[in-house]
């Protein structure tokens, strides 16, 4: 914004007079011009100062990501072994993106008319069920835990690959009917120093409009194979590989770890609490300082008969009574300040600045769960948009395209066809279902849905989903409940049978419970 040029401004330096003195024309243009400038001065977090540092960007988003991504992911793997915290925040940060069971996926394919194929969508179900027993190629991980370990190393390591294995493979047999199976791989694999012409770099060969076309991807781990260089990398296709990554900017390739902006405070805090229990452990172990009185008065230490020293020691126990002092001494014992009172106050604000940093919640990663309802309510909806949209890009990066592929594979290899009455495009249409919020009070929780389905502004479906429940299982499930209890002549509040004549209002209040009997 422009500002008026300042008494200083409009005075002549040394060279101005210089140049006024053999050109007072140029002088003053020399001013003018300076003063012009003065009078559009940039943003005041862009000037320099000497108490304000300022840095450069003249890097690419690849360039520092060459640079600088192996060297944070080393760091976070580091913590991630060797420190309860970071270990609790990649854990907290997992089990609220993917959670125990992983994002489910509901089929939603659709006729032409755009109603929902339900007996193609049932079949797909099973098959997607049968597939997650074992998808991966060591047969070691269920679907669920596939997704944890993608999602573990998505966020340690800033990306995680895993490769498709369709069809006969040679020494591979599917553990499912489907002939599909995943082989993972963590970011080590591709490396970043293999270039290859102008369109290959960092292990990934790119077309003219920066699309991946293929990866170059290690034999063995670098660390542990017998081959190294370009003998032991294999080209895979880029349509058979699923790579996600924490992407910060535009045209950028790799991804960098999600720990990368408060590995430095980590470490910190790691270093500040160890050396805090050290110091209370050495001040736990009492130390006593013999004190002795004018340097006159000492007449050296006490030996026996022969002239050698006598040790001395005192065995300390409750209530004892030291007596073998000499005359001039005095026992005191060293006092310390340690453990220290302001600790907790002090880590918690690092957790707080670390919990902001990495997206997670601070009661989550401090495990501080002391406020009011309305408190701890306020940080649970914040966080849980970060979760939700960390969730939307694993799943759209990894779980949909795996999904997209099995019903392909379905198809082609006739486990599940495809129906000529599907709308094309849409057979692989689905719903993921993510880690719901969780209910911080249960009554008031269930009070407020059971209210806005009364008033018709949710419906029954949207609370199942939002807890996190398949409403068509639920069904089943009540049905086949409902169903087992008429057998055997049990009612319960949940199946008991609403009076033909009841009007609507009561017809609505059906789900109240009875009142106590009198």
């Amino acid at each position: 914004m422009p500002t008026e040029p300042t008494a200083k401004h409009n005075r002549l330096n040394a060279v101005d007079r210089l140049v006024a003195f053999f050109s007072p024309r140029q002088g003053l243009q020399r001013l003018h011009a300076r003063n012009v400038l003065a009078a559009f001065a940039p943003y005041e977090a862009a000037e320099p100062s000497r108490l304000r540092k300022h840095y450069r960007d003249g890097y690419s988003p690849n360039q520092l990501t060459e640079k600088s991504a192996p060297i944070i992911r080393a760091q976070a793997r580091q913590l991630q072994r060797n420190h309860d915290i970071s270990r609790g925040i990649l854990r907290t940060m997992v089990n609220n993106i993917v959670g125990p069971n992983g994002v489910g996926v509901e089929p939603q394919p659709r006729r032409r008319d755009g109603s929902i194929h339900e007996e193609y969508a049932a079949a797909l179900r099973e098959m997607w069920r049968q597939h997650s027993l074992k998808p991966e190629v060591t047969r070691r991980h269920t679907g669920a835990k596939v997704q944890r370990l993608m999602c573990s190393a998505w966020l340690r390591d800033g990306e995680s690959f895993a490769q498709e294995l369709i069809g006969n493979v040679p020494g591979l047999v599917h553990a499912s009917g489907l002939p599909l199976s995943l082989e993972m791989f963590e970011a080590d694999m591709v490396p970043y120093d293999y270039k290859e012409g102008d369109n290959t770099t960092q292990g990934i060969a790119r077309n003219a409009w920066g699309q991946p076309v293929a990866y170059f991807v290690h034999k063995t781990h670098p660390s542990e194979g017998f081959t190294s260089g370009n003998n032991n990398l294999k080209r895979i296709p880029a349509d058979r590989v699923h790579h996600v990554a924490l992407l910060d900017r535009v045209g950028q390739m790799r991804g960098v770890s999600e720990f990368a902006s408060i590995i430095t405070r980590l470490e910190d805090i790691k270093d500040y609490e160890e050396s805090e229990r050290i110091a209370a452990k050495i001040a736990a172990a009492v130390t006593g300082v013999i004190k002795r009185g004018a340097p006159e008065a000492y007449d050296g230490p006490l030996t026996d008969d022969s002239g050698k020293p006598i040790p001395r020691s005192f065995s300390m126990q409750p209530g004892m009574i030291i007596d073998n002092l000499v005359a001039g001494e005095d026992l005191s014992i060293l006092s310390s300040d340690r453990p220290n009172p302001n600790l907790v106050t002090y880590r918690q604000g690092q957790l707080r600045a670390v919990a902001a940093g990495v997206g997670a919640s601070f009661s989550s990663v401090a495990k501080d769960y002391n406020g009011t309802f309305s408190a701890q309510r306020q940080e649970l909806v914040e966080q849980w948009v970060n979760y939700a949209v960390l969730c939307d890009e694993f799943s759209g990066q990894f779980v949909q395209p795996w999904y997209a592929s099995a019903v392909h594979v379905a198809n082609l290899s006739g486990v599940v066809r495809t129906p000529a009455d599907v709308m094309p495009g849409t057979a692989d249409d689905c719903l993921f279902i993510a880690q719901s919020m969780p209910w911080i009070d249960p009554a008031k929780e269930s009070a407020a849905y059971l209210e806005l389905v009364r008033a018709g502004f949710a419906s029954e479906v949207e609370v199942m989903r939002k807890r996190g429940i398949n409403p068509r299982e639920n069904m089943a499930q009540i049905k086949s409940w409902r169903d087992l209890t008429k057998e055997k002549d049990l009612v319960f509040n949940s199946n008991a049978a609403v009076p033909t004549n009841a009007g609507t209002a009561n017809a609505a209040d059906a789900t109240d419970p009875p009142p106590p009997a009198s």
